[in-house]
């Protein structure tokens, strides 16, 4: 039996790495103020790795719902 990471678990990484780096070039770590809508967008970016680098610009709007009064 081999022991160590799987190839499969090397190249996700890599994957994650790409789109962490994509997110940082597009500036969504620089702001102070997150929200839900910029959270989910550097997740959705980070997820979508390399794909950032051939056109993908994924974004994410969401509305949470207001409290009642």
């Amino acid at each position: 039996m081999r022991r160590g990471p799987s190839i499969l678990g090397i190249i996700l990484v890599i994957w994650l790495v790409i789109g962490a780096i994509a997110a940082g070039q597009r500036g969504y770590y620089n702001g102070d103020d997150t929200n839900c809508a910029e959270a989910g967008t550097i997740l959705v970016t980070i997820v979508a790795g390399p794909l950032n680098y051939i056109g993908a610009n994924p974004k994410v709007d969401c509305e949470l719902p207001e409290p009642s009064k």
